[in-house]
């Protein structure tokens, strides 16, 4: 699974363009967009609920998290006006990174404003990573894919850009088959994140999405 991903050529883009480049292809007629996310630690500079988890106040993080909800509605919407349907899978090591207490707590108010989320554990696809991890890719139909890459402290860097059909049609291939093997999310989220003692002493230094 994912064994051609490493040879497919691709473009590099930087941040801005990457942005620009997906918002285009997203209008443009597509049917799907699929949202593969493998990274335990990432950093979100800029976005309110993430910088008060970075400065160590739990409840504020999820109470910024809280006030999105709309905001995720809208874009849902927006996405059914456009016939575009968002399937995203979340991979989680075990024990769960801060980071990922923290996304998952976000990613819980877009599942309640309709999203389509699933969450795997990574134990269980140890097998297919074998020889690497599974790509963290954003696959907008059979027309464009992106690799998205970090910086060496975690920020959002841009993407790599591919376009070959076949590598595409692989990717979401695997990409369904694990979709498929995922845990509704808030059947994952009730039993090993709501358990969970707020994260303490976080700090930008933990590293996480930006």
């Amino acid at each position: 699974m994912f064994d051609s991903f490493s040879r497919g050529t691709s473009e590099r883009l930087d941040r801005p363009t990457y942005h620009a480049d997906l918002g285009r292809v997203y209008t443009d007629g597509i049917d799907f967009l699929n949202k593969l996310e493998r990274g335990q630690h990432f950093k979100e500079r800029g976005f309110p609920s993430w910088e008060a988890f970075a400065d160590g106040d739990w409840e504020r993080a999820l109470s910024l998290a809280d006030e999105r909800r709309e905001d995720y509605a809208r874009e849902i919407r927006r996405a059914s006006e456009l016939g575009v349907t968002h399937r995203r899978l979340r991979v989680v090591e075990f024990p769960v990174t801060p980071y990922v207490q923290w996304e998952l707590s976000v990613l819980r108010v877009r599942v309640d404003a309709g999203d389509a989320i699933r969450v795997i554990d990574a134990r269980d696809i140890s097998g297919i990573e074998r020889n690497h991890p599974v790509p963290e890719v954003v696959i907008l139909g059979d027309v464009v894919m992106y690799e998205v890459v970090y910086d060496e402290d975690g920020n959002a860097a841009g993407a790599h850009r591919y376009t070959d059909r076949s590598l595409i049609r692989e990717t979401n291939t695997g990409f369904d088959a694990l979709y498929e093997r995922g845990e509704e999310f808030h059947d994952f989220f009730d039993r090993e994140i709501a358990p969970l003692a707020p994260p303490r002493g976080v700090g930008a230094s933990t590293g996480c999405r930006g």
